[in-house]
């Protein structure tokens, strides 16, 4: 029961982070448009969210291996601070600054989460707990994408960031619950500000949780994919629909909100089934053919025309049922005393990924806009293809 509660209460935390989340991308048209940004410009901006968290995670991982409590105090001020100062801010730094601080809060949220579930759920049905966080974070981004299909035209886009934002005052609420239902800090006495591990076995975790074994070759895959996996979603989702969207097929913000709304639609519905295969049938697979569906989504969604853009987006949202899944591959040979500070490692490898698929589109511009998506559809091919096998090839040794 304590675990589960824990469970509920990141679900809702994750929700309400995620909206503003949600709402963003729908937004960037009309924000460079009203500040005169560039594409680099608005790559920038776009990036500088995962950027943060990419900067972040090393730092954080180390405070929360003993400090995971403080981590959710600190989450909301920032987000909320880096929110009024995004909706605002009059030049191309203070929007670089809101998007970065909103970017440390969420790292808090995100990173503390994932830790606290990796440390304390580990075990049978680990996949399964992952991704009902996943889908409250989803709910989020499909109330935020709905949000701004259904607000007038007529409300600035500030405006409209500062609604989607509101949701996260709940987590000062939900806070005290919190921070009741992690379990106690295994080191009595003084705790180090920073630090790689803990030095005791985790309390309320899974006796079997403990017991890992070396797996360089899946650990290595499951990094890689992760990574690939967030260049090609922020790549997409931040970049190639909005602007593709708008540019291309005459889409207004209700159009791109719907476009972004299908994806998201189709990820909610996908989610917790993806879960229990990976439990049932093995992560590794599962995320292997996966890996094959993002890239046939994004070739669809970077060189195809709008229905087949469309399609895209339904074979992206199943795709990203996967997003936690090599989270869960590499929990397998992780030692749970380190389970902070190796996902924190794994986090910069992701959140790198989220800054450099928009940056990178931004900088290719519009003339070369089918680079990344092109590479990127190679390298998760080949992942997924080598996972498949490697699958097989154990499954076959066996």
């Amino acid at each position: 029961m304590p675990a589960r509660r824990l469970i509920v209460l990141l679900c809702l935390t994750g929700a309400t982070t995620t909206i503003s989340i949600g709402a963003f991308p729908a937004l960037l048209p009309e924000l460079g448009a009203t500040g005169g940004l560039a594409d680099w410009q608005l790559g920038a901006v776009a990036g500088a969210f995962g950027l943060a968290r990419m900067l972040a995670n090393l730092p954080v991982g180390l405070f929360i291996t003993h400090h995971l409590g403080r981590a959710f105090v600190l989450a909301p001020g920032l987000m909320l601070i880096g929110a009024v100062l995004l909706a605002t801010g009059g030049g191309f730094g203070a929007l670089l600054l809101g998007r970065a601080l909103m970017g440390v809060g969420h790292t808090l949220t995100m990173l503390g989460g994932l830790t606290a579930i990796l440390r304390y759920r580990a075990g049978p049905g680990l996949a399964s707990s992952l991704n009902a966080v996943e889908f409250s974070a989803m709910v989020g981004v499909l109330s935020g994408a709905a949000l701004l299909s259904v607000l007038p035209r007529s409300v600035p886009w500030n405006v409209a960031l500062l609604i989607a934002c509101a949701p996260m005052v709940a987590n000062l609420f939900l806070l005290p619950a919190l921070l009741r239902a992690l379990p106690r800090p295994d080191t009595a006495g003084s705790r180090p500000l920073f630090a790689r591990s803990q030095h005791a076995a985790p309390a309320g975790g899974d006796p079997a949780a403990g017991a890992t074994r070396p797996a360089p070759v899946l650990a290595l895959l499951a990094v890689v994919a992760g990574a690939a996996v967030a260049v090609s979603y922020s790549t997409v989702e931040q970049f190639a629909i909005p602007l593709r969207g708008s540019r291309e097929f005459g889409l207004d913000r209700a159009g791109i909100a719907r476009l972004l709304m299908l994806s998201q639609l189709v990820d909610l519905a996908a989610l917790l089934p993806v879960g229990a295969l990976a439990d049932r049938r093995g992560t590794p697979v599962v995320l292997g053919g996966v890996l094959v569906v993002f890239a046939a989504a994004l070739g669809l969604i970077g060189f195809g025309s709008l229905p087949l853009v469309t399609v895209g987006c339904v074979l992206f949202g199943f795709s990203m049922a996967g997003w936690m899944l090599p989270l869960a591959t590499l929990r397998a040979v992780t030692p749970p005393t380190q389970v902070a500070w190796r996902t924190a490692l794994y986090r910069v490898s992701v959140d790198g990924g989220m800054f450099a698929g928009p940056f990178v589109s931004g900088l290719l511009g519009a003339r070369h806009a089918g680079v990344l998506p092109g590479v990127m559809m190679v390298v998760l091919a080949t992942v997924g293809v080598a996972l498949l096998t490697r699958a097989w090839l154990t499954a076959r040794s066996r």
